[in-house]
C-alpha cells in the first residue's frame, strides 16, 4: 500500500517557490536592485509576507507585522532633515528595520509553513546535494524548539514566582540562560539522533510519502518573480 501527503492539506505554496520568493525579496527589498524603476514590485514584496501570513491564519503575526513596518516606515519618513546625531542614528536605523523586516517576515512564514521532511522532498527534486539541504533543515527544526524551550523557561519562572527585571541582570542569566544554553546542547544531540534515525547520513536516494508539486499559485509566484527579474534587467541593461 503507498502512502501520499498531499502538499496542499499542509502549505499553500511549495518550498521551492517559497525559496524564490525569498531570494527575490532579499535583492528587490534588502538590496534594493533597481529603487525607481522596481517602485511597484518593490511594494508587491513588502506586503506579500503579510498577506501570506494572512493566508495561513496568522493574524495576529500579519497584524503585528504591519503595524511595525508602517510604524516605522512614517517615524523615518518624518526624519528627513536638520536632524541632530541622535536623530540620524534612529533613522538609520528604522530605514535598516523598514528594508530588512519584510524579508525576515517572510523567513518566519516558510519556516512557520513549511515541515522539514517536505522541505527534504521538494530539494531532492531540485537534486540539490544532501551536503547543504541536511544543515538547513537542522536549523528549520533548530530555532523553532528553541523557541518553545524558551517558553518552558519562562512558564516555569512563572510558576516560581521569579521576575526579571533591567536590575537582575544576574539572575536573568542564571535563571534563563543557562537552562536555555543546557536546552541547546540537548536539543543539537536529539536532532542528530534523529537524523540518523530517518537515513539521513546513508547518501543514497530516499523514499517521501510527500507529493511535492507546482500547484497555480507556485506558477503565478513564479512568474511574478520571474517578471521583477525580466522588467529590472530591461531598466538596467537596455534603458
Amino acid at each position: 500500500m503507498k502512502y501520499r501527503l498531499d502538499r496542499d492539506a499542509h502549505s499553500f505554496l511549495d518550498p521551492r517557490t517559497k525559496l524564490l520568493l525569498l531570494l527575490t525579496s532579499s535583492i528587490f527589498v534588502v538590496g534594493n536592485a533597481g529603487e525607481k524603476q522596481m517602485f511597484v514590485f518593490y511594494w508587491i514584496l513588502v506586503y506579500l509576507p503579510v498577506l501570506l501570513l494572512l493566508v495561513e491564519r496568522e493574524w495576529a503575526a500579519a497584524c503585528v507585522s504591519i503595524v511595525i513596518y508602517i510604524g516605522c516606515y512614517y517615524a523615518q519618513m518624518a526624519l528627513q532633515h536638520d536632524l541632530t546625531a541622535l536623530e540620524s542614528a534612529l533613522a538609520l536605523m528604522l530605514f535598516i528595520i523598514t528594508k530588512i523586516l519584510p524579508t525576515v517576515i517572510l523567513a518566519r512564514y516558510i519556516v512557520k509553513s513549511t515541515k522539514v521532511s517536505e522541505f527534504l522532498a521538494a530539494m531532492n527534486r531540485l537534486r540539490i546535494t544532501d551536503k547543504l539541504t541536511i544543515p538547513i533543515s537542522v536549523i528549520f527544526r533548530f530555532f523553532p524548539t528553541v523557541v518553545e524551550e524558551s517558553k518552558a523557561i519562562n512558564d516555569a519562572m512563572r510558576m516560581r514566582g521569579i521576575e526579571m527585571g533591567a536590575k537582575k541582570a544576574s539572575e536573568a542569566l542564571e535563571y534563563r540562560m543557562v537552562p536555555l544554553i543546557a536546552s541547546c546542547s540537548i536539543i543539537g544531540e536529539e536532532l542528530s539522533a534523529a537524523a540518523m534515525t530517518r537515513g539521513l547520513e546513508v547518501g543514497k536516494r530516499r523514499s517521501c510519502i510527500w507529493n511535492i508539486r507546482l500547484g497555480f499559485m507556485d506558477y503565478i509566484m513564479i512568474l511574478f518573480c520571474l517578471v521583477c527579474y525580466v522588467w529590472f534587467a530591461i531598466g538596467r541593461f537596455f534603458v
